[in-house]
């Protein structure tokens, strides 16, 4: 098969489109033949060596996370997939023509959803939902400030910070406030307009998509014993704040959850944008592209 392989640490140019030898579906696994796979923040992170501390890569490597795709064949013990099933979501080496995935990190693709448009759903819904199911821990009528919620994270979690029944506030640049008042929030703020910031009371909870300085200026609005739930990173000024509980959230397969946003997206009551689709070559110019900012998922189709 090809697949997309990175060789050492570096720009995108060091990712390069090889014959690779074929994935088996192990025990508990799926092969699946893959349809599109997507571009997340890890696979640019992890492809530099910004995360080499933390998230080591052995070379020669395989980037990719997120897919959809066709199922091969079934491995060992595996009840609920056949030969020919659509199905979406997570695995290790997905930027690649097939990948062997865990039978529960995997799901049927529900009825309505495209195959290809599915591949852009799994990593950003579900870490979404976490931030705010697990990171916030928010109930009904507290209050949430989401930052960054027109991204692709953020808004799922302000969908699933919604369907629990939270007043949302979506915390963005003020060139974003139309977009993020059409996501049903109940409040708009400019996180770059100092004084709208400065009259922001003390609130239950924040779940941080940004990070950095807006971070740092956010965590002494939560209230004594709320939370400040990230994605990101802990603000460098969290010991400044010793009442506010930080919590850091790592994605992790949950399928109910991401089958719960999947039908959202399917009704119209979320919309995850997709910017561009690209063939699975591509890869280091959809990385460099995505690594820029300000833009709607990539696709690579293979």
């Amino acid at each position: 098969m090809k697949a997309v392989v990175l060789r050492e640490y570096g720009g995108p140019d060091k990712l390069s489109y090889e014959d690779v030898a074929d994935p088996k579906a192990g025990e508990g696994e799926v092969l699946v033949r893959v349809a599109a796979t997507s571009v997340n923040p890890i696979d640019y992170k992890l492809r530099s060596g910004s995360f080499k501390e933390f998230m080591p890569l052995e070379f020669p490597a395989i980037l990719g996370n997120d897919f959809s795709g066709i199922v091969r064949e079934v491995g060992k013990g595996v009840s609920g997939f056949a030969p020919g099933d659509k199905v979406m979501g997570v695995a290790d080496r997905s930027d690649a023509e097939m990948v062997a995935a865990k039978a529960d990190a995997l799901m049927l693709v529900p009825e309505g959803l495209d195959l290809v448009k599915a591949a852009a759903l799994p990593v950003v819904t579900m870490t979404g939902e976490q931030l705010i199911s697990q990171g916030t821990g928010i109930k009904s009528g507290q209050t949430v400030l989401i930052t960054g919620a027109t991204g692709n994270v953020g808004r799922a979690a302000v969908r699933t910070a919604k369907k629990i029944g939270a007043v949302v506030i979506a915390g963005v640049r003020k060139a974003q406030a139309k977009t993020a008042a059409e996501l049903g929030v109940d409040e708009v703020l400019a996180l770059d307009d100092s004084n709208a910031v400065e009259k922001l009371g003390f609130i239950d909870a924040i779940a941080d998509t940004v990070g950095g300085a807006t971070a740092e200026k956010l965590i002494g609005k939560v209230k004594q014993s709320g939370v400040f739930a990230t994605v990101v990173g802990t603000p460098a000024n969290a010991k400044l704040h010793p009442t506010v509980k930080v919590t850091m959230v790592v994605m992790h397969p949950d399928m109910a959850a991401l089958r719960s946003l999947a039908e959202d997206v399917v009704a119209g009551r979320l919309v995850i944008p997709i910017d561009r689709m690209v063939p699975l070559a591509e890869a280091g110019a959809a990385q460099a592209a995505a690594e820029k900012g300000g833009i709607g998922k990539i696709l690579l189709l293979a």
